[in-house]
């Protein structure tokens, strides 16, 4: 790794650039997923946890940008916030009855969680939060990205994708191939390994798409093996025999 890190050194502030750019990109990448919810008129085939780990992870990740200190991150975060909840909102929408209870439920859970985590910051050593709470948004990250494998059963039974983001899997490969490369331009082994990691998974999920179509393969009725003995019956029916009889 030590010579692509003298490689990609020269260039690690295009790559920080370009990683920011398509960072922000991503967060619009849920406007094709709801695209897709609009024409089918429900999201219940969809999983609404893009969006909520969206916003819990924003949330999150505002709270980074204040223990740094970095303006640049609150504000890409603001951005992001504001954007998965109104994401949220229109999924929330073309929700069944069945999915919007559903819904709650799991806004419950991650909004208990988020309280978690920001009780926790407040109460953490000031010398470790930032190290131990920037672990934690990785952890967080890993989850979120790794969470459509968990119906990767379904989908070999299926052989479907039917119910994955394509778009939200596409750009999250590529910005997570974009950080690995910047921290591997700054020999930061740390953002380096979490997003190769990263990577791995959403290049996993994006390789699901080349094996199986996005609609589900309409099973082949068998063939009716009774319909040759039907129609020699027809032929040979006792009222066709009589006729053919008086004709004679």
């Amino acid at each position: 790794m030590d010579a692509l890190s003298d490689i990609l050194a020269p260039y690690s502030d295009d790559i920080a650039k370009f990683a920011g750019s398509v960072t922000c990109l991503q967060f619009l990448s849920g406007v094709f997923l709801l695209n897709d919810i609009r024409k089918k008129k429900s999201s219940d085939t969809y999983p609404a946890d893009p969006f909520l780990g969206g916003i819990v992870l924003t949330i999150l990740s505002l709270k980074m940008g204040a223990l740094m200190g970095d303006e640049a991150m609150i504000k890409v975060n603001v951005i992001g916030f504001a954007i998965n909840v109104i994401f949220m909102v229109v999924f929330y929408w073309y929700a069944s009855e069945a999915g919007r209870s559903k819904i709650w439920s799991k806004i419950g859970m991650y909004f208990t969680f988020t309280l978690g985590c920001l009780a926790y910051a407040n109460f953490e050593d000031p010398a470790k939060i930032e190290f131990r709470f920037g672990m934690l948004i990785t952890a967080i990250l890993v989850m979120l990205v790794g969470m459509p494998l968990l119906n990767l059963g379904k989908i070999i039974e299926t052989k479907s994708t039917e119910g994955l983001p394509f778009p939200l899997i596409l750009s999250g490969t590529i910005v997570a191939a974009s950080w690995a490369a910047y921290g591997i331009s700054i020999r930061n082994q740390i953002v380096a390994y979490q997003n190769l990691f990263l990577f791995f998974l959403s290049f996993v999920q994006l390789s699901l798409f080349a094996i199986y179509p996005t609609n589900p393969t309409e099973q082949k009725k068998p063939a009716d093996n009774g319909a040759p003995y039907k129609k020699l019956t027809s032929n040979n029916s006792p009222s066709k025999s009589k006729a053919n009889k008086k004709r004679d």
